[in-house]
C-alpha cells in the first residue's frame, strides 16, 4: 500500500529533479548568450597562453581577455583553483587551457561550469615524451596561435577574419625572429647544455642543442646529493660549459654544481611570466626570446 507520505515525497524528489535540470539548463544557455548583449569573455589558464591570445585578439572589439593565474606564478603543474577562479570562470564563455597536462584542474573545471567551452591550445601537437611545454618553441608557438583563432572563431564568427589577420601577423613576427635565431645559433649545434628543468626539449630541438641533463627533475623542488653529484659528474664527462637556470626559480643548485666544474650558469626564460598589461604582455614571448638569444651567444661562443 502507498502511503499519502510516499506520493508526496516522491513528488518532491520529481519536483527536484526538474528543478536540477532547469538550473542547468539556464547555465548553459545564459552562458552561450554572453557575447550578444556584452563581451566575449575569454579566459586563459597561464602566461603563455595570454600572450597569444592577447596577439590573435588585438584591436578587436567586444572580446576581453583576461588571465585566470597570476602573471608571475609560472607554470601550473600543482596549481588548484581558488574561489576566485571559479567566480571568473562562471562569468567567461571561453577558457583557454594549454593541455597536454599542463593544468591539472581542468577536469574539476568541466564538471563544475558545464556550460563553458574549452579549449586545449596543444591539442595536435606532437608531444616529446609527454612533455608539455610545447610554447617554448617556435613550431608550437605557431600551432598554439592556430589553436586559438580556430577557438576564437568558433566563439564569436562575426571577428574571424580579424582574429585570422591577427594570428598570421603575430606568426609572421615569430618566423622573422626564428629565422634570425636560427643563423645565429647554428655554429653552435649539437652543443650539450644542461638546463633547470624539462621547460626546454622542444626549445632545444628547434636550435639542435643538446640537453645532457637537468638540474631539477621538478621545479622547486631541489635535487638530492645524490642528484647534485650525479649532474657534476656529467657535465665534467660531457664537457659542458653553460649551466642554465630559470629566472622564476633560485639558481642555487646551479651555482653548486658550477662551484664544482668551472660551468658557468646563465638563465633561459621558458616565457611562463611576465608583465600583466596587456601591451607589454602581446609582445612579452618574443621579448623572452630576444634575450634567450643573447644569452646563448654569450654561453655557447
Amino acid at each position: 500500500m502507498i502511503t499519502s507520505y510516499e506520493i508526496v515525497n516522491h513528488m518532491n524528489i520529481k519536483v527536484f529533479r526538474l528543478a536540477a535540470l532547469a538550473f542547468l539548463v539556464g547555465l548553459v544557455t545564459s552562458v552561450a548568450a554572453r557575447g550578444e548583449s556584452g563581451p566575449w569573455r575569454v579566459v586563459t589558464s597561464f602566461y603563455p597562453v595570454y600572450v597569444t591570445a592577447l596577439n590573435v585578439t588585438a584591436g578587436v572589439e567586444g572580446v576581453e581577455v583576461s588571465n585566470l593565474t597570476s602573471p608571475h606564478l609560472g607554470c601550473l603543474h600543482d596549481y588548484q583553483l581558488t574561489p576566485g577562479d571559479v567566480r571568473k570562470l562562471s562569468e567567461a564563455n571561453l577558457l583557454l587551457a594549454n593541455g597536454a597536462g599542463m593544468e591539472p584542474f581542468l577536469d574539476k573545471v568541466v564538471r563544475q561550469s558545464p556550460g563553458l567551452r574549452v579549449v586545449e591550445v596543444s591539442e595536435g601537437i606532437p608531444l616529446l615524451d609527454g612533455n608539455s611545454h610545447v610554447w617554448v618553441s617556435f613550431d608550437g608557438a605557431r600551432r598554439q596561435t592556430d589553436n586559438v583563432v580556430a577557438a576564437l572563431s568558433a566563439l564569436a564568427p562575426e571577428h574571424a577574419a580579424a582574429f585570422r589577420a591577427n594570428g598570421e601577423a603575430y606568426q609572421a613576427r615569430l618566423g622573422a625572429l626564428e629565422e634570425r635565431m636560427r643563423a645565429a645559433l647554428a655554429p653552435y649545434a649539437g652543443t650539450p647544455i644542461v638546463t633547470f628543468h624539462g621547460a626546454f626539449p622542444y626549445f632545444a630541438r628547434d636550435f639542435r642543442l643538446e640537453i645532457a641533463g637537468v638540474i631539477e627533475r621538478e621545479p622547486g623542488t631541489e635535487p638530492s646529493a645524490r642528484e647534485l653529484a650525479d649532474t657534476v659528474k656529467l657535465v665534467r664527462a660531457r664537457g659542458v660549459k653553460a649551466l642554465f637556470a630559470e629566472p622564476q626559480f633560485s639558481d642555487r643548485s646551479a651555482r653548486v654544481i658550477a662551484a664544482e666544474t668551472g660551468a658557468r650558469v646563465y638563465e633561459l626564460d621558458p616565457v611562463v611570466t611576465g608583465p600583466a598589461e596587456p601591451d607589454a604582455a602581446r609582445g612579452a614571448w618574443l621579448a623572452a626570446m630576444e634575450k634567450n638569444l643573447a644569452v646563448l651567444r654569450d654561453a655557447l661562443r
